[in-house]
């Protein structure tokens, strides 16, 4: 995996980090993708995708804590 697709958040202030995400997500070519490290499990995150970004993204589970959460969020193609 690119270091470049990933986006590591964890020390980002929590107002900085969802602006940050979708423009990271809007950056994206039809399948491709990055992987979102966060300090806690980012659910509300993939609620907020859903209600936005209907149809147009995918998410996986890398890994779900107890100190990270890695998550590949993609973009579908249209």
């Amino acid at each position: 995996m690119d270091i470049d697709n990933i986006l590591d958040i964890r020390s980002l202030p929590p107002v900085q980090r969802h602006p940050l995400i979708f423009a990271t997500f809007e950056a994206l070519a039809a399948a491709e993708s990055f992987v979102l490290v966060n300090d806690h499990d980012p659910k509300p995150l993939f609620y907020q995708f859903q209600a936005e970004r209907t149809g147009q993204f995918s998410w996986e589970y890398l890994e779900k804590g107890p100190t990270a959460w890695r998550v590949r969020i993609g973009r579908q193609a249209l």
